[in-house]
């Protein structure tokens, strides 16, 4: 026969802080986050406090009278959100001049974010890389081609191509041109002998 452990207070699955920070963001008091769940004032107190654990079913009554989901109280808002100064964002130098600074500064799991900051009449020279690529035109104009295909764009213009066929980005305005660029981190490419600072 098993024994049951006790459970120490680092298991406990602590909602009180998010139930008191939704029931504040939706202005509402526990005597209303009360009326709408059935459940007594005084244990939604110990809830927020953590001084009790909700039951499953106590803990959807909480979420439907929040108008929540609720698996959003069990997350914890306190994980603060990740910034990067333009500062102190990594930066490569490209090739024809161009400067490359890594918008996520390295903090995104799943896709790389760069700004390229191209000289007129640069261009990235023909190249390939894996997964999906696209573009965002902040300034200057830009001739985008890929295989057989060329296209003009300017500001506020966006392009999404496979870049596994060879392709070219070509800064032919008459000023320094910016351009976002953002693909899968795994289909990141290095250009050979670029220097980072």
């Amino acid at each position: 026969m098993a024994v049951e452990k006790p459970h120490s207070p680092q298991n406990r699955v602590l909602v009180g802080r998010e139930v008191r920070r939704w029931r504040h963001s939706r202005s509402l008091t526990l005597a209303q986050v009360s009326e709408a769940s059935g459940l007594n004032i005084g244990y939604l107190s110990q809830i927020e406090n953590d001084k009790a654990i909700p039951s499953l079913e106590a803990l959807g009554a909480i979420a439907d009278a929040l108008d929540v989901p609720p698996a959003w109280l069990l997350l914890d808002s306190t994980t603060p959100p990740q910034v990067v100064f333009s500062k102190d964002r990594p930066r490569t130098k490209g090739p024809g001049g161009a400067v490359i600074t890594e918008v996520d500064g390295h903090t995104s799991r799943d896709v790389c974010i760069l700004e390229a900051i191209v000289p007129p009449g640069h261009s990235t020279g023909a190249h390939t890389h894996n997964g999906d690529e696209h573009h965002l035109v902040l300034s200057g104009r830009w001739r985008m081609t890929q295989g057989d295909h060329t296209v003009e764009l300017g500001p506020g213009d966006y392009l999404a191509w496979d870049p596994t066929i060879p392709h070219d980005v070509e800064n032919i305005g008459d000023d320094d041109g910016r351009i976002l660029v953002i693909y899968p981190r795994r289909g990141r490419r290095d250009e050979p002998g670029a220097a980072r600072d």
